[in-house]
């Protein structure tokens, strides 16, 4: 097996996919969930106070009384969706990790909220003229391929009824200048986010043409190896709205972030309000 070593330590080719769904591993989802819910830790969802702020300037900018049916996709345990549900959205929230929609359903029946929620890859959703509003945040969108990107927008665009909107985020320029190429390794003795036993991670961050990034782990155990693979594209005002309008979008309003705050060059995420 360490006769492979090596072949982890070389720069993957663009978009190599993860070996593993880390999604669904019983160790990582579990870790994950956890940092989900942690309300001050910004890494798997953001921080408590930005999402309150997210929802209350989303529910002013597409009110449910015009923008009734939402879809959240990559919902995780339902941070956005209760909130979206309690502002007076009809909500269906869709997720490919089975522990986050299992949480996410549980939390919804103890609160007595009417949420929808379905395990799937929103890669391979199929609806039509359903929604009135649709948000894809939590820079989701620029860890895909090209060739993902054009298929998710094409599926929202599709998903949304004539006039609906879709909002979504992405990391600008001035991540993708500041990220750092390296290579690191740890040996974690007691086991540690990426799996319960021990393990020796080997830890690089790459940048590639078309302003993307990668950050790779492998996961060394006694008797394996696993390689996770952590794509970023980044964008510009201007690359971001040419991929758009070529899905057929029409309208779109450009801000720094998911809460409405004005546009800079300085922001480190584009977000972006589109119209069907």
């Amino acid at each position: 097996m360490y006769n492979n070593i090596f072949m982890y330590l070389e720069r993957p080719s663009l978009y190599k996919q993860s070996e593993v769904n880390f999604w669904n591993d019983e160790h990582i989802s579990k870790h994950m969930l956890t940092a989900h819910l942690n309300p001050d830790y910004e890494g798997a969802s953001r921080k408590l106070r930005f999402i309150e702020q997210s929802v209350k300037w989303i529910q002013e900018t597409a009110p449910p009384s015009e923008y009734p049916q939402l879809l959240d996709i990559g919902c995780g345990p339902g941070l956005y969706t209760e909130r979206f549900c309690k502002a007076g959205y009809r909500v269906t929230g869709l997720d490919f990790s089975k522990r986050s929609i299992e949480y996410a359903n549980s939390s919804a029946n103890q609160q007595d909220l009417d949420i929808t929620y379905i395990y799937q890859d929103y890669l391979k959703m199929d609806y039509n003229n359903v929604f009135d509003l649709a948000t894809f945040i939590y820079c989701d969108y620029g860890a895909l391929s090209n060739e993902n990107r054009a298929l998710i927008l094409q599926k929202l665009y599709h998903s949304l009824k004539s006039g609906g909107k879709l909002l979504l985020d992405v990391f600008s320029m001035v991540t993708y200048d500041a990220f750092e190429e390296l290579n690191t390794w740890k040996v974690h003795e007691n086991g540690g986010f990426w799996s319960a036993e021990k393990y020796l991670s080997l830890n690089a961050q790459y940048k590639y043409s078309d302003n993307v990034t990668l950050e790779q782990t492998s996961v060394i155990t006694d008797n394996k190896i696993k390689e996770y693979c952590i794509w970023n594209c980044c964008f510009t005002p201007e690359t971001l709205t040419k991929e758009v309008h070529g899905a057929g979008f029409k309208k779109l309003e450009v801000f720094s972030d998911v809460t409405g705050k004005p546009y800079r060059k300085d922001s480190p995420t584009i977000a972006v309000f589109l119209e069907k």
